[in-house]
């Protein structure tokens, strides 16, 4: 029954990603859409307010400066209004501005699609901040990402142009975010959600004694935190709040919305391309790893947990430490597995009070950080994958590796050796620092394995731009709030820089015609030595930071 629940949610993540996939096409290439007429009007009043030119074509430098400068307003914007949110209208709790490197931590997060929270959302942020920072930011940083990958997808597939930010972020605000999330938080409102202006209420328990219970604008904030794969929460507890995700069938809601846009894009590829197979293969790759990672989390989670078991708590149900009973394993592993596959960063579940191999599996998933990716994250990093087992391929057959028609040389390798290496040394030369940093250890609230585990997870986590928590740790510190932002920071921008520079690149070489000597990179054979390629690369990197953490742990555990 528990596997059921998991292979009915996967199918009708397969069923949605087809139709969605053609419409992102037409989204993102102009094409006319039966929406044409409502969302044409919208667009270009905010082409004239604006004076965006959309018939403009920008180069990836133009388009890189684009990204950095919008994004860098809204950081300049946020920052002051979390700082003077105290003294700001719509905060009915009469909640205070924030500390300096908290509104430091909090800003960068949410304009990187990181969300990582070192605060409680409940008690941190006013209405106005929830809205204005929190949820705008939701939007602008899903669309971005999503912006990246639709010039990444040009440049690579050789047209002259990679299109214009100005208008791929307006479109892809009011065609696709903006629609998805009011669907979205209608039906979570349905389900039970709040939304709200109201303040805190305080109330009566069955017990007799007073509850103050937080309200707010809670569905707005949960509709565009999972379709924009962004994360955080209005509550602390996260999407394990009831208030957040009430029910079963609200946890299913949330699950799509964060796997559709991810894995539709991969579709949007292929149609692009003119290839549906191309687009597939690299789907199947994703696909691969993520199938490899999903049982072991299940069967890790279903297996118990024996020190709970040593003091006399029964593990017939599994370790259901830190989940909640109306999830159980199977929604559990589930939510687990794809909020750290897709970059999200959503909890359903306590990921600190995971199994050592479960919390594996959730690291693994993020230090790979290819397998789908938010909004566009885990493409781009894929085909980046793509374009290395092209060539090292051609180098075993010694021919000159060609990928997408277009001839491999020496600087798109170096550029793609600049991307991949980058990940590994911010998590594991900052998770150094932590722990020879007395400020940085001072947050940790387990010794031994464990410990390890939570300060490379919560590095692994700012790296990815997932967002979620090992948590146990106390994060709230200047060292803390500081190091995980510029992670966040360097982790989001310069992947984006390096790859759209690969693109550029690309987009200016001529094609070259296949012949029946080309290296297929849209059948089974590519499919399944890419996934060897990530996996074998991931090994090498991170492999001594996982013995070290939560495979000593499972073996001090069992044993």
């Amino acid at each position: 029954m528990e596997w059921l629940q998991i292979i009915i949610s996967l199918l009708l993540f397969m069923l949605i990603i087809v139709p969605l996939g053609k419409y992102l096409y037409y989204v993102s290439t102009g094409e006319k859409t039966f929406a044409d007429k409502l969302f044409n009007p919208i667009d270009n009043l905010i082409y004239k307010i604006c004076r965006i030119n959309k018939d403009e074509e920008m180069n990836w430098k133009e388009y890189v400066f684009s990204i950095i400068a919008v994004n860098a307003v809204m950081v300049f914007i946020g920052y002051i209004i979390l700082r003077a949110q105290g003294g700001l209208f719509l905060n009915p709790n009469k909640i205070d501005g924030m500390e300096q490197s908290l509104s430091f931590n909090t800003i960068i997060s949410f304009m990187t699609n990181t969300n990582l929270q070192d605060y409680s959302g409940e008690s941190g942020l006013s209405h106005l901040s929830q809205m204005i920072v929190i949820i705008f930011m939701m939007f602008t940083s899903a669309a971005t990402g999503f912006a990246a990958a639709l010039a990444f997808m040009r440049g690579i597939i050789g047209k002259k142009g990679m299109g214009n930010f100005f208008v791929d972020i307006t479109r892809i605000t009011t065609r696709v975010l903006l629609p998805f999330s009011i669907v979205i938080g209608l039906l979570l409102v349905s389900q039970g959600v709040p939304q709200t202006l109201s303040g805190t209420k305080t109330v009566t328990t069955i017990e007799g004694k007073m509850q103050d219970i937080a309200m707010g604008p809670v569905a707005a904030l949960e509709a565009i935190k999972h379709i924009g794969t962004n994360g955080g929460g209005f509550f602390g507890a996260n999407s394990a709040h009831p208030f957040e995700n009430p029910t079963p069938l609200s946890n299913l809601i949330e699950l799509l919305s964060m796997m559709m846009l991810p894995g539709a894009l991969v579709y949007t590829f292929g149609l692009m391309l003119k290839n549906k197979k191309q687009g597939w293969t690299i789907f199947a790759a994703m696909a691969g790893i993520f199938i490899i990672a999903l049982p072991i989390c299940y069967f890790a989670e279903k297996a118990g947990n024996p020190a709970l078991a040593h003091v006399g708590l029964s593990q017939a149900m599994g370790n259901m430490e830190g989940k909640e009973v109306r999830f159980g394993i199977a929604q559990s592993s589930l939510f687990t597995t794809v909020t750290t596959a897709f970059t999200t960063g959503t909890v359903n579940n306590m990921h600190d009070s995971l199994t050592p191999l479960g919390g594996a599996v959730a690291l693994m998933n993020m230090m790979l950080n290819v397998i789908f990716g938010g909004k566009g994250v885990g493409f781009m990093n894929m085909i980046m994958y793509a374009i290395l087992t092209v060539f090292l391929c051609g180098l075993m057959v010694g021919r000159t590796p060609e990928f997408l028609s277009k001839k491999l040389e020496g600087k798109e390798i170096k550029l793609i050796a600049l991307a991949i290496i980058i990940h590994p040394f911010l998590i594991l030369m900052f998770s150094a620092l932590a722990l020879i940093t007395p400020q940085g250890l001072a947050g940790i609230s387990n010794p031994g394995f464990h410990g390890l585990s939570q300060i490379v997870y919560q590095f692994t986590s700012s790296a990815a731009n997932n967002g979620s928590g090992f948590e146990g740790m106390a994060d709230n510190t200047l060292f803390w709030n500081t190091a995980t932002g510029i992670v966040m920071f360097l982790g989001r921008y310069l992947s984006i820089i390096i790859l759209l520079s690969v693109a550029g690149s690309l987009a200016g070489k001529r094609t070259i015609p296949q012949t029946t000597g080309t290296f297929r990179t849209d059948n089974t054979m590519f499919a399944v030595t890419l996934i060897a390629i990530v996996l074998i690369i991931g090994a090498l990197t991170f492999l001594p930071a996982l013995a070290l953490g939560p495979v000593a742990e499972h073996l001090t555990l069992w044993h």
